[in-house]
C-alpha cells in the first residue's frame, strides 16, 4: 500500500476509534442520590479530612486564611457571606428558639473581613449545638444546593460534560465561588472555553477539561491557602483513569492522606 494512504487508512482508524470512546452517562445528574453522596464526600476529604460529610454539619473554626469562620459542610466562611445565607436559611426554618439568630447582624457587619466582632466563642458554641438540628442540616443543604451543585450541574449539563465534569465544575464552584470575575467559576469555565470547545460544542471531554484543571490551576497558585493541589491531582487521575462515570471504588490523595470511598461507604450515609 502507499505510505500516504496507509497514514490516511490509519488516521481514519484512529478518528473511528475517537468515535467509540465511552464518556459515561451525559444524561445522569449529581445533585441527587448516590451520585450526590458521591460528591459530598469527595468535598468533604478536602474540606474536612474525612469521607463521612454527614459528621461535619457542626465543624467551626478560623483556619487563618483571610475568610473569617469556615463551617459546616463545603467551608462556609463569614467573609464571603454563604455563612450568613446559611444562618439566614436556618432562621427561616425555625424562626422561634434558634439560638444563631442573635448573629445575624454580627455576621453581616463581618461580611467581606475576617472579624470575630460580635462572634467569638458564642458564635461557635451556638453554631454546634445548632448542628444537631435537621432544620440546620437542611438549611446548609439548601444553601449548598441553590449556590453551588444546581448551578455548576446546569453549566455542566449546558457544556455536554459527564458525571466526572460535573464534579469538576462543582468542586470549582465550591472552592472559588459563583462569581464572574477571572479567579471566580464563572471566570475560569470561560478561559477554559476560550481555549477549547466544550463537548456541546463538538469539542473532547477529557481535552476540554484538562484544559478547565489548567485554567483553575493558574488561579490556585495565585495564593497560599490554596497552593496545594491534592483536588485537581484526584480529578485528573479520574480523568486519566477515564472514569466519567464516578465508578467506585474511587481512590485519591488529598492533603498527604489517601481515601478510598466504596458503595458500602455510600451506603451508610443519610
Amino acid at each position: 500500500m502507499n505510505r500516504k494512504f496507509l497514514i490516511l487508512a490509519l488516521l481514519v482508524l484512529a478518528c473511528n476509534a475517537c468515535v467509540d470512546i465511552d464518556y459515561g452517562d451525559r444524561e445522569g445528574t449529581l445533585s441527587v442520590g448516590d451520585h450526590r453522596k458521591t460528591a459530598f464526600a469527595i468535598v468533604s476529604s478536602a474540606e474536612n479530612s474525612t469521607i463521612d460529610y454527614t459528621t461535619q454539619y457542626g465543624y467551626i473554626e478560623d483556619i487563618g486564611d483571610g475568610r473569617g469562620y469556615t463551617a459546616g459542610l463545603i467551608g462556609f466562611t463569614s467573609a464571603t457571606g454563604d455563612l450568613l445565607d446559611v444562618v439566614e436559611r436556618y432562621c427561616s426554618l425555625r424562626p422561634a428558639d434558634n439560638s444563631l439568630a442573635a448573629f445575624l447582624s454580627a455576621l453581616q457587619d463581618v461580611n467581606g473581613t475576617d472579624s470575630h466582632n460580635g462572634l467569638g466563642q458564642p458564635f461557635i458554641q451556638a453554631w454546634q449545638d445548632a448542628s444537631a438540628d435537621p432544620l440546620m442540616r437542611q438549611a446548609q443543604n439548601d444553601i449548598i444546593d441553590s449556590l453551588y451543585l444546581l448551578p455548576a450541574v446546569g453549566y455542566a449539563k449546558a457544556d455536554g460534560l459527564t458525571l466526572l465534569g460535573q464534579f469538576i465544575y462543582y468542586d470549582a464552584m465550591v472552592m472559588h465561588g459563583p462569581g464572574d470575575d477571572e479567579d471566580s467559576f464563572n471566570g475560569i469555565r470561560t478561559e477554559a472555553l476560550r481555549h477549547r470547545n466544550c463537548p456541546s460544542e463538538g469539542g473532547d471531554e477529557n481535552r476540554y477539561l484538562r484544559t478547565f484543571l489548567d485554567a483553575r490551576r493558574r488561579v490556585m497558585r495565585k495564593e497560599e491557602a490554596h497552593s496545594d493541589l491534592s483536588r485537581i491531582n484526584a480529578q485528573r487521575n479520574w480523568l486519566k483513569q477515564g472514569n466519567y462515570n464516578l465508578t467506585l471504588p474511587l481512590h485519591w490523595t488529598m492533603y498527604g492522606d489517601s481515601f478510598t470511598l466504596t458503595q458500602t461507604d455510600i451506603d451508610a450515609m443519610e
